[in-house]
C-alpha cells in the first residue's frame, strides 16, 4: 500500500534474493514446459480457456465461450457435463478403473483403499440414496463429515444428481452448522456419528442434533458409522438413518445428470471478519475446468503419482485439491484422520514413507510448527519419492519456505507456493515447476489466462517495485458467480472498491522482475509514524531469526504514532526466553527490514491463537494488545490459548 501522506509506494520492505531455478531433470518432463503460454494467453484469453475445457467430457459443447458483463460472468455458455462422470466414469474407460484412487488411513491407523471403480461403485449408490430420500436437481445437500472417504463420496454423489453441497467443516460447532444450513435452506445432512482428532471424539451427530433444532428446511440426516458404540448417539426415528443400512439395497447405476456449465456445483461458507458468512457459489464447467488445468500444470500431476494434500475437505483447499482437481486428473492421492502430532510429530513424514507420495501440499502455519518441532522428525524416514512440494492457505514466510525446501524436500523438489481464496476456486498466482524460478516467500507471477495488477488507493497501477493492493482485472472461469442469495453482498464486497476489477482484500507487492509478494489482509497493515508495513514482513523478519519458530504481529495503539509494532513469537525447542532475547530480536528485525520496522514489544508464547484451519487470528491479538473484549472465538482450534495469551499479556 502506499504511504497516504506522500503518496508514494513503500520502501519499508524485506529483502529477498534467493532463488532456485526449475531443476533439469524436473523441467525436461514437466507437463507444462512453454514459457511462451503466458504470451499466447494473455493474446487470447477465451481460446486458452477454451482449450482447456475440451480437456473434460461434455455431453453437450458450448456455444460462447464466455459472457461478460462486470461483474456478472457465463462460461461455456450452453454446454453440458457432469462433474462425477468427470472425475469417476471416464477413468473407468481408460483403463484407471482398477487403479487406486484414494488411499485412506485413519487416525487410530485402519486403512482403505479404494480403486476408482470402488468409488464409482459407491457413488452411484449414494446418488440413489439422496433420490430416495427426496433430493432433486438444484436441492443443497449438507455434509458436516469427518476426513474419511465417505465425505467424498457424497459430495460426488450430489454431484451426479445435479444437487449442490454444501460442505461444513468437522470443527465447526452446532451454532456454526445451523447457520450455514439455514442459509442453503439445505434439505438433508450427510454426518458421522463420530470422528477420531488426537485420541479424542469429535462429536459429529451430538452437535448436528443440537443445529437440527433449529433448522426446519431438513427433512432426512444420514449418518455414517465412524465411532460405534462409544459415540452414544441418539437416532431420531422418521429423520435419522444409518448410512450403511440405506447403502444395502441401493442400486449400483445412477444416470448422471447433464448439468448446464453455469449450474451450481456446491456452496462453501468462508467467514469474513464482520457480518454472517458468506455463501460462495461455484458453477459446474467453470469450476471443473479451472480445477483440472491447474492440479494438472502447478503440481504437475503424472499418472503414476502418489499426491497428497494435507488440508481438510472442509475448506476450499481440500475441495479444488482432493475431491476435484486430482480426480478429475485421475490420480492416486492420499486421505487421512486426524492431525499432524499424533500419535507422534513425525505422523505426516511416516505416511510419505509408508505410501511413496511423491507430491505434497500443507500450509505454512504447518511449516512453521514443524519447523518448531525439529528436523528430527523428517530425518527419521526416507521421504525420497518426493518430486514437488506445494504450500496454500496464507503468505509463506522465506525462511519457512527454505525449510522445507531443505528438510522436506531434500532439496530437489520445487516449492509451489499458490496464491488464490475460496472465492477464486483455485490458485491464480502460482509458478509452474518446470518454467518458473523460484522465490522464497514469493508466489511467483499469475498463472497462464490469469490477469492480475497491483493498484493503489485510486485503482491506478503501481510500478514495479512498489505495493498495493491485488486485484484481477479479467474474469476467469472458475470465478465464484455470487454469494448465495445475496447478490448485491457480491458486488460490494468484491468489486465496489476498485470499479470494473475484483478486489481480494489482500496486499501485495511486486518486485524488479515482476515477482508477486503477498502481504496478507489489507487491515494487517500497519501504518506506523506515517509509514505502513505489512505485518507479514515484520514476521518473516522474525521468523527468519534462528530461535524464533513462529510469529504474529499486530499494531497496537501508539499515542505518537498511531500505531506500534506488538509481536507475539513462539520459539523452538530448548531456547530460552528472556529480556535479552527480546532486544536480539528486536535489532534482528530493525536490520532485516529497517529501524521503523523495529517492534515496540515482544510477547513470548507457548502457542498462538489459530482457527481450525491453522489461521493466525491476529484480531483477536489486536482485541489483547488494546485491552479491549475478546471478539469471536467460536472458530478457534483451542480458545483456551487466547484466554491464557490475554492473562500473560495483562501480567507484563
Amino acid at each position: 500500500m502506499a504511504d497516504k501522506s506522500t503518496d508514494k509506494p513503500i520502501e519499508v520492505l524485506l529483502q529477498e534474493r534467493r532463488s532456485f531455478p526449475p531443476p533439469k531433470s524436473f523441467k525436461k518432463s514437466a507437463n507444462m514446459r512453454n514459457a511462451g503460454l503466458f504470451a499466447k494467453a494473455k493474446k487470447d484469453p477465451k481460446g486458452f480457456w477454451a482449450q482447456a475445457a475440451k480437456e473434460l467430457e461434455w455431453f453437450k459443447p458450448w456455444k460462447k465461450v464466455l459472457e461478460w458483463d462486470s461483474p456478472w460472468a457465463k462460461w461455456y455458455i450452453g454446454g453440458k457435463l457432469n462433474a462425477s462422470y468427470n472425475c469417476i466414469d471416464r477413468h473407468l474407460s481408460n483403463g484407471r478403473g482398477n487403479k487406486a484412487a484414494i488411499i485412506w488411513e485413519g487416525e487410530p491407523g485402519d486403512e482403505r483403499v479404494l480403486t476408482y471403480r470402488d468409488i464409482w461403485r459407491e457413488v452411484n449408490k449414494f446418488a440413489n440414496v439422496l433420490k430416495k430420500l427426496g433430493v432433486k436437481r438444484g436441492d443443497r445437500v449438507a455434509i458436516y463429515l469427518g476426513m474419511i472417504p465417505e465425505i467424498v463420496i457424497a459430495m460426488q454423489a450430489c454431484n451426479r444428481i445435479g444437487a449442490a453441497h454444501s460442505v461444513v467443516f468437522g470443527g465447526f460447532s452446532a451454532e456454526a452448522l445451523r447457520d450455514r444450513i439455514n442459509d442453503a435452506e439445505a434439505k438433508v445432512l450427510i454426518t458421522g456419528d463420530g470422528g477420531y482428532r488426537r485420541g479424542g471424539i469429535v462429536p459429529l451427530k451430538r452437535n448436528a442434533d443440537e443445529a437440527l433444532k433449529e433448522t426446519p428446511s431438513i427433512k432426512s440426516v444420514v449418518v455414517v458409522r465412524r465411532i460405534g458404540e462409544a459415540a452414544h448417539v441418539d437416532m431420531h426415528d422418521g429423520r435419522d438413518h444409518w448410512w450403511h443400512d440405506l447403502m444395502a439395497d441401493a442400486p449400483m447405476w445412477c444416470e448422471p445428470e447433464k448439468m448446464d456449465s453455469e449450474d451450481m456445483l456446491y456452496i462453501l461458507y468462508t467467514s469474513g471478519t464482520t457480518g454472517k458468512p458468506k455463501g460462495i457459489v461455484h458453477t459446474t464447467g467453470g469450476y471443473l475446468t479451472g480445477c483440472h488445468l491447474i492440479n494438472k500444470w502447478v503440481f504437475d500431476m503424472k499418472d503414476d503419482d502418489v499426491f497428497w494434500c494435507a488440508a481438510d475437505i472442509g475448506w476450499v483447499t481440500g475441495h479444488t485439491h482432493i475431491v476435484y482437481g486430482p480426480m478429475a486428473n485421475g490420480v492416486t492421492q492420499v486421505m487421512y484422520e486426524g492431525t499432524p502430532d499424533w500419535p507422534d510429530k513425525d505422523r505426516l513424514w511416516s505416511i510419505v514413507e509408508k505410501y511413496g507420495v511423491t507430491i505434497f501440499h500443507t500450509a505454512p502455519t504447518a511449516i512453521r510448527t514443524f519447523m518448531r518441532w525439529g528436523t528430527e522428525y523428517p530425518q527419521k524416514h526416507n521421504m525420497k519419492s518426493l518430486r514437488l512440494l506445494g504450500s496454500v492457505g496464507e503468505p509463506i514466510n522465506p525462511e519457512a519456505w527454505v525449510w522445507y525446501h531443505k528438510y522436506i524436500g531434500g532439496g530437489r523438489c520445487p516449492v509451489m507456493d499458490t496464491w488464490w481464496q475460496t472465492e477464486t476456486g483455485h490458485p491464480l498466482i502460482s509458478p509452474l515447476p518446470g518454467i518458473t524460478t523460484l522465490k522464497p516467500g514469493s508466489a511467483t507471477k499469475p498463472l497462464p489466462g490469469v490477469e492480475a495488477d497491483v493498484v493503489d488507493d485510486k485503482g491506478n497501477s503501481v510500478p514495479l517495485g512498489g505495493g498495493g493492493y491485488l486485484v484481477l482485472t479479467k474474469p476467469w472461469p472458475a470465478m465464484m458467480r455470487t454469494i448465495y442469495g445475496d447478490p448485491d453482498r457480491y458486488v460490494q464486497t468484491y468489486w465496489s472498491r476498485f470499479p470494473g476489477k475484483y478486489f481480494a482484500g489482500d496486499g501485495a507487492k511486486r518486485d524488479k522482475d515482476g515477482y508477486y509478494w503477498l502481504l496478507g489482509r489489507v487491515d494487517d497493515v500497519m501504518n506506523v509514524a506515517g509509514h505502513r508495513i505489512s505485518t507479514m514482513e515484520v514476521e518473516s523478519a522474525l521468523v527468519d531469526h534462528p530461535k524464533v519458530a513462529e510469529s504474529a504481529v499486530i499494531g497496537k495503539q501508539h499515542e505518537i504514532k498511531g500505531q506500534g509494532i506488538c509481536a507475539f513469537v513462539t520459539v523452538k525447542a530448548g531456547v530460552d526466553t528472556n529480556s535479552a532475547l527480546v532486544d536480539e530480536l528486536k535489532a534482528h528485525v530493525a536490520k532485516k527490514i529497517g529501524a521503523i520496522a523495529r517492534p515496540d514489544e515482544i510477547l513470548f508464547a507457548a502457542e498462538l491463537p489459530k482457527t481450525r484451519s491453522g489461521k493466525i487470528m491476529r484480531r483477536l491479538l489486536r482485541d489483547i494488545a488494546d485491552g479491549r473484549a475478546l471478539g469471536d472465538t467460536t472458530t478457534l482450534a483451542d480458545p483456551a490459548v487466547v484466554a491464557k495469551l490475554k492473562e500473560q499479556y495483562e501480567e507484563e
